[in-house]
């Protein structure tokens, strides 16, 4: 008796449904679910013009020594790369055949850099620092990369007001439209212009 392909085909196809089914299940006692109050501080949303920013100040002498304990060992001490990237120069550099992207020479606004360390950094610790915190290690980095005066101070207020190298190397959060042009009749291209026929 000849047994067809598609039949033994059937098994494997149950065996790997199986399979699926366990990897989905608690058995790998890996992890946990998040705790509410976990989602929740995680759960913040910060436009690029600093809107849900929270209360909390920061200056770059205050974020060098947190900047130092909890940043350093990934990104150096003056931010010039290790582990993890450089945070520190490449200003001008984006142009360039291998343009250097630090938070300096890319990033477009401040509070999307406010939001990024908030959310993931330390990345052993992510969403672990206060918003003091979050502010002062900004300040500091936005020090080093000559954005701002060591003696600014970054809140919800200045934070939004930093004026950041590249802010004009990507499409705004808002696009600026211009108005269409007021043509007589046609489809408003030159072509359909009385110039153009």
């Amino acid at each position: 008796m000849r047994c067809s392909p598609k039949l033994l085909l059937l098994p494997v196809v149950i065996l790997l449904a199986c399979i699926e089914g366990l990897a989905q299940g608690p058995i790998y006692h890996m992890g946990r679910p998040p705790k509410a109050e976990e989602m929740r501080a995680l759960d913040v949303c910060i436009g690029p013009e600093g809107q849900g920013l929270p209360a909390g100040s920061g200056n770059a002498t205050q974020g060098a020594p947190i900047y130092m304990q909890k940043c350093a060992i990934c990104h150096g001490l003056n931010g010039e790369g290790g582990v993890g990237p450089k945070l520190v120069g490449g200003i001008g550099t984006l142009a360039d055949a291998q343009p250097v992207k630090t938070i300096g020479s890319f990033w477009p606004n401040a509070p999307s850099i406010w939001d990024f360390i908030n959310r993931a950094m330390p990345q052993t610790q992510p969403g672990s620092l206060a918003p003091d915190e979050v502010y002062a290690v900004l300040a500091f980095l936005l020090t080093r990369n000559g954005v701002i005066k060591e003696s600014d101070v970054l809140d919800a207020t200045t934070l939004p007001k930093v004026k950041m190298p590249n802010r004009d190397g990507f499409v705004p959060a808002k696009p600026m439209y211009p108005e269409p042009a007021q043509y007589s009749g046609g489809c408003g291209s030159h072509a359909c212009t009385k110039e153009g026929r």
